[in-house]
């Protein structure tokens, strides 16, 4: 099956379900035959990213090459990885890998367009240190605002903490408090770059969501399309 997508997820479980639905509900389509098929590797005991990215645990790098690797020999002809943190790994995968392996933040950026000039950051604080979203944005000559650390450790990291433990209003609620930080601070929309964020912010209705670009959802489009153009 030629337009055949592997997911790497279980990063984590409930960001990865998020996913398969967003990527259903935006493919147009009348009946089943006519969705994005999809083989889906979902292992929520891939080592964690943040303490594998510090150095305080293990690297996750050799399950996710095991998981990368199952999705090939499945059948897979591109594969896409529902979570941001675990870009920072994204070189050394797609080294090893051969099918194309779609990047969440190429398909968040490519959102933008071009009648801003501020964009927010939401994310963890390993996706912050790697920087791949904020190269991405200053290769397109925008500027990137993005939390305190206080901030990213009250609220972001915390927020996040609540919804993988499955309080997910509790954590929409300490979100939206870094979401409403970066709107003061002068951004003009912002990227949700963590895959926990969408579903939290949406639980609790969080008032900027239409200025917010979902990077989940941006992923679930670029599978679409890539799965359309190679059928």
């Amino acid at each position: 099956m030629s337009a055949l997508i592997g997911v790497l997820g279980g990063m984590g479980p409930l960001a990865t379900v998020d996913f398969l639905r967003k990527l259903v509900e935006r493919t147009s389509a009348t009946c089943d035959q006519e969705h994005v098929p999809l083989i889906v590797y979902s292992v929520p005991q891939i080592p964690d990213r943040i303490a594998g990215m510090r150095g305080s645990g293990a690297s996750p790098l050799p399950a996710m090459r095991t998981g990368i690797q199952m999705l090939e020999r499945s059948g897979a002809r591109a594969i896409a990885i529902p979570c941001n943190t675990a870009h920072y790994w994204y070189d050394e995968l797609a080294r090893d890998c051969g099918v194309p392996l779609l990047h969440i933040a190429d398909s968040a950026c490519a959102v933008l367009g071009n009648k801003v000039a501020n964009v927010g950051l939401l994310a963890t604080s390993a996706t912050l240190a790697a920087g791949f979203y904020q190269q991405r944005l200053a290769a397109l000559g925008l500027g990137c605002v993005i939390n305190r650390q206080d901030e990213v450790d009250a609220w972001v990291m915390r927020g996040i903490g609540l919804v993988k433990a499955g309080d997910v209003p509790g954590g929409g609620a300490l979100l939206q408090q870094a979401l409403a930080a970066l709107f003061e601070r002068g951004a003009e929309r912002v990227i949700l770059g963590c895959t926990e964020t969408p579903l939290a912010l949406e639980r609790v209705a969080a008032p900027q969501l239409p200025l917010c670009v979902d990077a989940t959802a941006a992923l679930a489009d670029a599978c679409i399309r890539w799965s359309r153009q190679n059928a």
